[in-house]
């Protein structure tokens, strides 16, 4: 091999992969990780919120434990300067679509009051401990800045708990908490700068016995704070001005709080009536109808029981109204997620489109039957078809207590009275006694739904009909001949409709035709009149129309532009 043909192949092969340095992936904002992320920043952000202020306040917490609050402390700011890192892949949206580029994403956030509140939150205060000493927890009030991170955390969870409701109100609570720590901790910083000790109203002389220890003087000022917060009353009256406003102030904060309470705890109570009132009916103005027009108290109590049932077993009747505000594709989703088990279980419609059955299952409506209530009778006009979600339904005899079967969850019947089978002998009506023998949840599938559902897919339209001549076959209900004389009829009523459309088809093209050529022999008309005048223009002026334009007078007959008007030999002028 020559040198030249080595330097080409030394060319042409690939570089040696390199060990590429992997970078941070963006998050987006609605994804897990970066709900989880906000979730471990609550940790730090009420350590800061929490902590620092009773660090401040009780010097005793402060000096005895200063090793743990130092780690504790530098633990926090890391997960502070690890958020802002964060921040720096956290993605956004432009036109619904997540923004991944750094570049942007860093622009972005270095633009907003979040990142100034994040650089704050990390300025290094704690320098100051060179000439202040460790002992002065409030150089890190600052971090209190990264509170917004705390709650954007606490919404986020809001919005992804199954139980919302409990989730706010633990909320309140946690902010009940914090506000009262923060005032038993001001109470007690307080009473040390007017002198512990010095009236009823501040702490007590730490030198009586119990009062010295730490838990004692958090739980006493905790106490007290939680006494004026909450307006009970018994506290001792102030003697100082510094604890006239102090009190002046709480019992503003009190009368905040309390409206807080009562607006949040309000909100809680409506919105969990509303919840129960999008999922269940309104049994009030059912049983006030009752009342007014005096239904008898067997019927009524049957209604009570079935509300009763609904509430207490968690049933909904108004799935519709419930997904109603979802996108139509994800309500499909969403329904099928529920409902496809159910109706797959159906034979005739097994084996059909995935798109139909999803179609089908935003059709379907739930039922609940009380024990004993019939869901048809024998001869009543079939306009839907029921599927067995849970319970058990009888087949009876006419006179109600006669059971022929039982059917159990997963089964259905009505189907066929909404499908048109040629030559279905039981037509549309019922063909049994169906009754409830306990509380039974069924899916209901209207007749109208179906067929306008079925207008678009012809081919499973075709399938279903041919599985429902399959069961009346084996139910021995199908009768072939009409079936045959149906289907006779059909195509011929289809040829003549075929032959109608052959016939308008044509009349259509002879019309056509006619008026082509009226439209043809206008044109030659109108043609053969241009000739004509042409020709005329061409033809010899009278001696006597002559003379007269040479003297200049119009004569007779002749208009002024000198062009003869009256008539000559064939054709006389006007009269």
């Amino acid at each position: 091999m020559s040198q030249d043909s080595k330097v080409k192949t030394t060319e042409s092969s690939p570089p040696a992969p390199s060990k590429a340095r992997k970078s941070l992936p963006v998050l987006d904002p609605s994804g897990d990780y970066y709900y989880w992320w906000l979730n471990t920043m609550v940790f730090p952000v009420m350590y800061n919120l929490i902590i620092v202020v009773c660090r401040a306040c009780f010097p005793d917490l402060q000096h005895g434990y200063l090793v743990a609050w130092l780690v504790l402390d530098y633990m926090s700011d890391l997960l502070y300067l690890l958020d802002i890192v964060v921040h720096f892949h956290t993605g956004f949206l432009e036109q619904g679509i997540l923004v991944e580029d750094k570049g942007r994403i860093a622009s972005r956030y270095i633009r907003t009051w979040s990142f100034v509140l994040d650089l704050a939150s990390l300025l290094p205060t704690d320098a100051a401990y060179a000439s202040l000493g460790p002992h002065t927890p409030t150089l890190r009030l600052n971090r209190f800045l990264r509170a917004p991170r705390l709650f954007e955390a606490f919404d986020r969870t809001e919005t992804r708990t199954a139980y919302p409701n409990a989730f706010r109100i633990a909320k309140l609570m946690l902010y009940i908490f914090v506000v009262i720590h923060w005032n038993s901790c001001l109470y007690f910083a307080l009473s040390r700068y007017l002198g512990l000790g010095r009236d009823v109203w501040v702490y007590p002389d730490p030198a009586r016995p119990g009062f010295e220890r730490l838990l004692r003087q958090y739980l006493y000022s905790f106490y007290f704070s939680t006494l004026i917060l909450t307006t009970v009353g018994d506290t001792p009256p102030p003697a100082r001005e510094e604890e006239c406003l102090f009190m002046v102030g709480d019992f503003l904060l009190a009368v905040m709080g309390f409206a807080t309470i009562m607006g949040s705890m309000s909100s809680v109570i409506y919105n969990m009536n509303t919840a129960d009132a999008a999922f269940y009916p309104d049994h009030a103005l059912v049983k006030k109808y009752m009342k007014l027009h005096r239904v008898n108290r067997r019927l009524e109590r049957r209604v009570i029981d079935w509300y009763q049932h609904l509430q207490i077993n968690k049933k909904m009747t108004n799935e519709v109204a419930i997904l109603q505000h979802l996108p139509e594709r994800l309500r499909a989703e969403v329904a099928v997620s529920v409902h496809l088990s159910t109706l797959s279980r159906v034979q005739i419609f097994q084996n059909c489109e995935a798109s139909l059955l999803e179609e089908l299952v935003l059709k379907l409506q739930p039922q609940t039957y009380s024990p004993g209530e019939y869901v048809c009778r024998k001869g009543d006009v079939g306009r839907e078809m029921y599927i067995i979600r849970e319970g058990k339904l009888a087949v009876v005899a006419d006179d109600g207590v006669t059971q022929y079967a039982v059917l159990g969850a997963g089964l259905y019947f009505g189907e066929i009275s909404i499908i048109n089978i040629k030559g279905n002998m039981s037509g549309n009506r019922r063909t049994a006694n169906i009754k409830s023998l306990g509380y039974s949840d069924l899916f209901c599938l209207s007749k109208e739904d179906l067929r306008e559902v079925l207008s678009e897919y012809p081919q499973a339209q075709a399938v279903m009909e041919e599985k429902g001549r399959e069961i009346l076959l084996k139910m021995n209900k199908l009768d072939v001949n009409a079936e045959a004389a149906e289907i006779a009829l059909q195509e011929a009523t289809e040829a003549r409709l075929r032959g109608l459309d052959q016939q308008l088809d044509d009349l259509q093209t002879k019309f056509a035709r006619l008026l082509a050529e009226l439209e043809s022999s206008a044109l030659k008309i109108a043609y053969r009149i241009e000739r004509l005048e042409w020709q005329t223009r061409e033809w010899p002026v009278p001696e006597e129309l002559a003379e007269a334009d040479d003297e200049g007078e119009p004569g007779e007959g002749t208009s002024k532009d000198g062009e003869g008007t009256a008539g000559w030999e064939g054709f006389p002028g006007p009269e």
